[in-house]
């Protein structure tokens, strides 16, 4: 059985999914790939506590308190390359920016191999199926580009801009998946 909740956030309604001990979804509404790994039986069920203390680290977030990595349980779905890249995100510090390839460089040394595609990293970044927790917005191109997010260009300049980022050095681009 899985769980689902809903968090009215500054960015507009969030959709919280759990297993029932972890955390296995966070999207925004209108989210590319919005709940794609729920599969099987959902029921709503507000109180569960991981999303009680969901809502707590997103209130805390959205406050400005610059949480840190949440102590309750994150189990998302994916392949274990995607698992590898979302582990990478978690370690981009808040109020930060890395660029696609310099993670594709990390996520190549941690595979012991000589190079990882920025693009295969972008289809894992795009498919993070626990946003803003697990910060795919703090990936940018490494011209400065701001594009590659799955909720939308608007709500990644909204989130680095809570986070303090300067964004004078980043651009919008006119075109991509991410507009």
């Amino acid at each position: 059985m899985l769980y689902t909740a809903r968090y009215s956030s500054p960015l507009g309604e969030l959709s919280l999914a759990a297993d029932g001990e972890s955390l296995i979804g966070l999207w925004m509404a209108g989210q590319k790939y919005f709940a794609a790994t729920l599969k099987g039986r959902v029921e709503e069920k507000f109180d569960l506590p991981v999303f009680v203390q969901t809502r707590q680290w997103l209130d805390a977030y959205f406050a400005g308190e610059k949480p840190s990595a949440p102590d309750f349980s994150l189990a998302p779905v994916g392949s274990d390359f995607r698992k590898t890249v979302w582990k990478v995100l978690c370690e981009i510090p808040y109020g930060h920016c890395v660029a696609y390839g310099d993670i594709a460089k990390e996520i190549a040394s941690r595979m012991k191999r000589k190079s990882m595609s920025s693009q295969a990293v972008g289809g894992a970044v795009g498919h993070n199926c626990i946003s803003i927790i697990i910060p795919c917005h703090r990936v940018v191109g490494s011209s400065g580009s701001l594009t590659g997010y799955a909720g939308g260009i608007d709500k990644k300049i909204k989130l680095l801009e809570l986070e303090g980022v300067d964004l004078s050095r980043f651009f919008v681009p006119s075109k991509g998946t991410a507009l």
